[in-house]
């Protein structure tokens, strides 16, 4: 009997979290023809914002539709399916995630009724598993009802390093692409080669810092490689899509890194500590991003242990 009227009071809980946080305030985008993103909030996750910090979307073909990331909960990733279903009536038959960190991945038990394909990089998988008890154990607390119904579902299909793939929504084809190690070692992007638009998942932040747990060499060559690439539109991991501001974002981002880099190897090289660099580095970049203070100090110390073996 216990167990029946907890349930019913979990059921009656996401029920009203989700209510709150109905359609009005779930508000989609069309970044240009087809392609439709939801524009995640400057915040940490919480049980307030449903997790609904990055930015999620969808793709629609002449067949099926493509979701790209999920969403930062279960319901999150039941409001952009029901988006998606405002939208259009094919199904869904693919669900890719560019990385493995749960704003971009909680939300995908919404779509496995959908039965679609769940890609992601070759490394995803095992940065799925070496994380789950982590992610469980932290976002439990931290979104509390919100966390109900998240499920860690790996990909059913993954894309090898340097070796993309190409899948086809009916007259509209996806190139998916997968990076040596910068945000993470799992990053993924998709070009869609019919409005030349890049979702670049976390390997481009506007506005709000980036965070480190890659490599900051890696992540500097990948970004000096997107620089090179013939682009109409960006749909970043954080911060506005456009075909005009996703210039400016990733030239303050390199700038952003190449300040980190140039301080700490300068410390390194007088023989310096991971202390001082944390409090001496990039600090005049502060002005320019959205959580600076959250997330500076882990940059700087997550990429001195890097340099300091170079």
């Amino acid at each position: 009997m216990l167990k029946a009227i907890l349930h019913t009071l979990s059921v009656l809980t996401l029920t009203f979290v989700t209510a709150c946080y109905g359609s009005d305030n779930y508000p989609i985008k069309e970044v240009t023809s087809g392609i439709y993103y939801h524009q995640g909030v400057h915040e940490d996750p919480s049980e307030k914002n449903i997790g609904a910090i990055a930015n999620v979307g969808f793709i629609i073909g002449d067949r099926c539709v493509a979701v790209i990331d999920s969403g930062g909960s279960y319901i999150e990733g039941t409001q952009l399916r029901k988006a998606i279903k405002e939208k259009t009536d094919l199904p869904i038959c693919y669900v890719i995630n560019t990385h493995v960190h749960p704003d971009h991945v909680f939300g995908n038990a919404a779509f496995k009724d959908d039965k679609p394909e769940f890609i992601g990089h070759e490394n995803l998988p095992a940065a799925l598993a070496a994380r789950q008890p982590f992610f469980e154990r932290v976002f439990k607390e931290t979104l509390g009802t919100a966390y109900k119904g998240v499920e860690f579902i790996a990909p059913t299909m993954t894309v090898r390093t340097n070796n993309p793939v190409t899948i086809d929504l009916g007259n509209r084809q996806l190139v998916m692409t997968a990076y040596p190690t910068s945000h993470t070692n799992h990053d993924l992007t998709v070009f869609d080669n019919n409005t030349k638009t890049l979702w670049t998942g976390d390997i481009l932040f506007i506005d709000r810092i980036p965070a480190m747990d890659g490599s900051i060499n890696g992540w500097l060559s990948t970004m000096e490689q997107l620089q090179t690439l013939d682009i109409d539109f960006i749909v970043p991991g954080h911060g506005i899509a456009s075909n005009d501001k996703w210039q400016q974002g990733l030239a303050n981002q390199l700038r952003y890194f190449n300040i980190l880099r140039d301080g700490i190897r300068d410390i390194i090289a007088d023989f310096g500590t991971i202390d001082q660099a944390s409090t001496q580095v990039g600090l005049e970049e502060k002005s320019n991003w959205e959580l600076f203070d959250q997330y500076h100090r882990r940059n700087v110390t997550a990429s001195f242990v890097q340099l300091e073996w170079e």
